[in-house]
Formats: C-alpha cells, structure tokens, sequence
C-alpha cells in the first residue's frame, strides 16, 4: 500500500461520513453502557470516530498507514474528547489492546481482506473476541465475495465525487491468487495508482460463520446495507454483525 498517500487528500470524499451510517453505529447505545467503547479497524482519516467520539463513544482507531493515520491524529484538537489514534495492524492489536474491554470492533469498506492469509484471518476472529467484552459486537463490511470469485477479473462499482474517481479491480493471477487494485482519476483526467497488485482474502459470509463460531462466536446478522436491508446473493456489499 506504498501509494495509499495518493489516497489521502480525497478520503473523506470517496468514503463519507453518511447519516445511514452514524445511525447504524447509535443503535449500540441502547446495547451498551453511557460511553460504548468503540474499536476501529482501518479508521482512515478519523472523519467516522471523530463525530462518534462527539457523541460520547471511547473511540480507539487503528490503521497501518502513516499517511492515513497522521491525517486522523490531526482531528484531536479537542482533548476533552475520548479518542486516540493508533498505528497498529491486525496481527498486533490482542498483545497491545486490553482484553474483554471493547462493545463494538468494527472493519469497514472491505478493509478486512488485506488480512490475506487464511490463518492469519482466523486468528482475527479469535483476536478479536479475546478484545470484546462478553457481550460486544464485531462488525464487518466487505464486498460479496460469492459474487466476485465467480469471475475472473471484477470491477467493483466505481466510487466518485466532484474532483476524482475511485477504480478499483480484483485480479486473480495464474495460480488462482487474488490481488486488489485501485487508481484515482482526477477531474483533471490524470490516473494516479493507489494500491497495486495487494494479495487479499476474499473472505466469504459461509467463513465468517465457520472463523467466527470457532472464535466463540454465537449470533450472526447478515445486512445488504447499513440501513439493515436484506442480504442476499445477488447483493454486491455484506454487511455482518457477530455477537
């Protein structure tokens, strides 16, 4: 993800912050204490925990990427606010993170596949609720792998604003790998590379059942959208909530 920084400037455009998804996130305040704790994976910018942690959510962000997780560090101008930002990946977060002391642990925009091993994704099930407390939510939002592995190559559906667009292709190499692709275009028509030929997992809704109930993991709701629509095959985005 060594170009991600191309990313940086126009983040918060290709990846709002919505009402649909601000109201997805309050309902866990009837499900938790006053202050929810709230762990983010692959925080991006912070523009998502910033408004969370305004609303009285303990927010901890973690993302691997300098440039990202500088950019959110700038947003903590209030320090009265319960939040902190943290560069930490997946593999690290169970030995630096405090056990049972998180309600929610989220992964959204298909951040969750770059964990592109299978055992490395199943320890982050197990990570994972070792984080959570007894009752905590794990929330999961990715592409609908059954879909995409049909295919050869996909083009997933393009993200855009006023200044740019986001492509972004999943390619499967001669030995059935798959690798994840995305370039911006600039009003300007300039394509700058963001992520090149990045190995993923393409984890499916059948091995979010099968990792997650091995993790200990009871309760699982499957969602099209984060309006809670129904999920089906045909359905391009899987929304997951595991209990």
């Amino acid at each position: 993800m060594e170009t991600i920084q191309n990313l940086v400037e126009y983040y918060d455009e290709l990846y709002p912050v919505s009402e649909t998804l601000e109201q997805f996130y309050m309902q866990f305040k009837n499900t938790y204490p006053a202050q929810v704790k709230l762990l983010q994976i692959g925080c991006g910018t912070g523009a998502l925990e910033y408004k969370l942690a305004k609303t009285g959510f303990d927010v901890t962000g973690l993302e691997v990427s300098k440039e990202l997780i500088d950019s959110a560090s700038l947003r903590r101008r209030n320090q009265l606010l319960s939040i902190r930002f943290l560069k930490l990946s997946t593999l690290e977060m169970e030995r630096f993170l405090g056990k049972n002391f998180y309600n929610v642990i989220a992964c959204l925009n298909n951040r969750i596949v770059f964990i592109h091993d299978r055992m490395l994704m199943r320890k982050f099930f197990f990570d994972s609720r070792k984080l959570l407390t007894k009752d905590g939510t794990l929330v999961l939002q990715l592409y609908n792998y059954n879909l995409i592995t049909k295919k050869i190559d996909c083009h997933v559906p393009i993200k855009s604003s006023i200044r740019v667009k986001l492509y972004t292709d999943i390619i499967k190499n001669e030995q059935g790998g798959d690798f994840l692709q995305q370039n911006i275009e600039t009003s300007s028509g300039k394509y700058v590379p963001v992520i090149q030929n990045e190995p993923i997992y393409p984890l499916t809704k059948e091995e979010i059942i099968e990792f997650g109930r091995e993790a200990g993991f009871g309760k699982f709701n499957f969602y099209s959208s984060f309006n809670k629509d129904e999920f089906t095959e045909s359905s391009q985005d899987l929304i997951c909530l595991l209990n």
